[in-house]
């Protein structure tokens, strides 16, 4: 009798699919790298203590301009590029798009590992840091923040990575160039930026600093669902560019 090959079920390819990602394309190198950027949130928390403020308003200024604008994208860059684009570079995510599951999944399940990596490591260092500052009630909106902030950071660095194999470069330059210098000057550039819409939810959230608040973008509870929003897009901009992607093995 011959053998048939079926298709394994969505909820079975999607733990596959994430935990794969969590075991073979996030490996020690990139823990580390990951890891090193998130400690320094504890650092920054040390930092707010000498803050001549209230520890929560010490913290929430030290937080929008060193967590939310250098530490998430870093920590996110790191987990989003090796997460995809690192593999389409190396030839080795040829084994994951011929599998027999629609590419959607694939998509989904890389995002739902990076997410996992990303958003909790994020959440528990900016947590802690508002901790070490003395201001734990704004932990949780620190911790919030930063996890839809690294959430649709690796989206965006996965669709990225489905659009050039160059994704380390390009990820770099849309931190640097997009969101910081351009975003930093044009609010409707802001507005669909991970960095500022993190940050905005971290302002708005703690609400502690109106001086803060950026005219122009949402802010609390709005700049969450608007990075939802990026994440969404992000997500379907991936998986119709990974329909259609042309592997052609290693360009290292």
């Amino acid at each position: 009798m011959n053998a048939v090959a079926t298709r394994p079920t969505p909820s079975r390819a999607l733990r596959a699919i994430v935990t794969y990602t969590l075991r073979s394309a996030l490996p020690g190198k990139r823990w580390l790298g990951a890891l090193l950027p998130a400690a320094t949130a504890i650092l920054f928390g040390l930092i707010a203590t000498t803050v001549s403020d209230t520890a929560d308003r010490a913290f929430v200024g030290v937080a929008a301009d060193s967590l939310y604008i250098i530490v998430l994208p870093i920590t996110a860059l790191v987990i989003g590029d090796a997460v995809l684009g690192a593999e389409v570079r190396s030839g080795t995510f040829a084994f994951t798009w011929m599998s027999p599951v629609p590419t959607w999944q694939i998509t989904l399940g890389r995002w739902l590992g990076g997410t996992i990596a990303a958003a909790g490591t994020i959440a528990v260092a900016f947590a802690l840091s508002a901790v070490v500052a003395g201001a734990p009630e704004v932990a949780g909106a620190a911790a919030t923040a930063g996890a839809f902030g690294a959430a649709a950071y690796v989206a965006v660095f996965i669709a990225i990575g489905c659009i050039t194999k160059r994704a380390a470069v390009w990820s770099i330059a849309f931190v640097i160039m997009v969101e910081q210098l351009i975003g930093g000057a044009l609010s409707g550039v802001a507005q669909l930026s991970p960095l500022w819409e993190s940050r905005a939810a971290f302002i708005g959230l703690s609400d502690v600093r109106d001086d803060l608040e950026r005219a122009g973008i949402p802010h609390g509870t709005d700049a969450l669902v608007r990075l939802v929003l990026i994440t969404i897009v992000a997500l379907a901009l991936a998986n119709w560019r990974l329909r259609t992607l042309k592997l052609t093995g290693s360009s290292d």
